[in-house]
């Protein structure tokens, strides 16, 4: 993390819960890419159809000692 954004997070650490959760609702928004966003509706039935799939076997999922975590 660059010294730049490191005083950013401090910055937002400082911010009470409320503050911090709009901006992190804020920040996402710019991630998203035009026609990529899904509707509220969508997005519970993508979490559901996953839900169902690990539930069911379908989808094992990723053993946490599988993935590798940058610092």
């Amino acid at each position: 993390m660059t010294p730049q954004t490191q005083a950013i997070f401090d910055a937002a650490l400082a911010l009470s819960e409320a503050e911090r959760a709009l901006l992190v609702e804020r920040l996402l928004e710019t991630l998203s890419e035009e026609g990529d966003e899904m509707t509220e509706d969508e997005l519970v039935a993508e979490l559901d159809r996953r839900r169902a799939e690990m539930a069911d076997g379908t989808d094992p999922g990723i053993p946490a000692s599988d993935l590798w975590l940058e610092d």
